[in-house]
């Protein structure tokens, strides 16, 4: 259930309940609550979110312009699925943007691209604790953190637009395959070479070592989902 102001008319007030009904529904469906396929009317999604049906027509709405969910006349809403093809897509677009964010931030100046990588490195160290204690959920927490910083200290919006509407689908991705891929021991590494990359100022390397990363994942759940059949997600 989700805490919300009480509605009073205003227009600050109720663009307050839209953006928590869009925020609190796009995190239900990144997280599986609303798994792949799940269909319901405005008024059930709205009762499970605790909210006002009105917020959450306007947020449903916001979210199926972004592909992650569709309204189906007199039929109600349901939740799009992925398949591997579309998983496929969304890792050759991820590979573009964050080789290009890296890169990017490779060529500031040294005390900005400094202050990047330390940001950068402390979510490293959090996924590092994080798969000593064997806690998957949290380590996709911080591992999705890092993704984001990388692109968003790039500096180009248009860049962070482009990240924001393809990661939450890939976020989906994989909460729901945590725990049938192997363990992402070198997550870790790869992001250290990302982040010293940076730190020394070398665009190629750090373009490359994001790219590498980036491949080795897609190279690892692709074919995972071949060998489960699964064909949407």
């Amino acid at each position: 259930m989700v805490a919300l102001r009480k509605e009073t008319g205003g227009q600050p007030a109720r663009a307050s309940l839209v953006d928590g009904a869009y925020e609190a529904l796009k995190e239900a469906i990144r997280n599986a609550v609303f798994a792949p396929g799940y269909q319901g009317s405005e008024g059930e999604i709205a009762a499970q979110l605790g909210m006002s049906r009105t917020p959450v027509h306007e947020a449903i709405i916001r979210l199926q312009e972004e592909g992650l969910v569709r309204v189906l006349p007199r039929r109600g809403v349901v939740v799009c699925a992925i398949s591997p093809e579309d998983m496929r897509e969304i890792y050759e677009v991820v590979v573009a943007l964050e080789t290009a964010s890296a890169e990017l931030i490779a060529e500031k100046p040294e005390a900005e691209r400094g202050a990047i990588a330390g940001e950068l490195a402390g979510v490293n160290a959090e996924m590092a604790e994080a798969l000593a204690r064997d806690d998957l959920v949290s380590w996709a927490g911080a591992d999705g953190r890092f993704h984001q910083l990388l692109v968003e200290r790039a500096g180009n919006r248009r860049l962070s637009r482009m990240f924001a509407s393809i990661m939450d689908q890939s976020h989906r991705a994989r909460m729901l395959t945590l725990r049938l891929r192997p363990r992402p021991g070198l997550s870790v590494e790869d992001h250290a070479a990302v982040v010293e990359a940076i730190r020394q100022g070398d665009p190629r390397r750090a373009r490359d070592s994001a790219r590498a990363h980036r491949i080795r994942a897609r190279d690892q759940i692709l074919p995972l989902l071949s060998q489960l059949g699964m064909r949407h997600l």
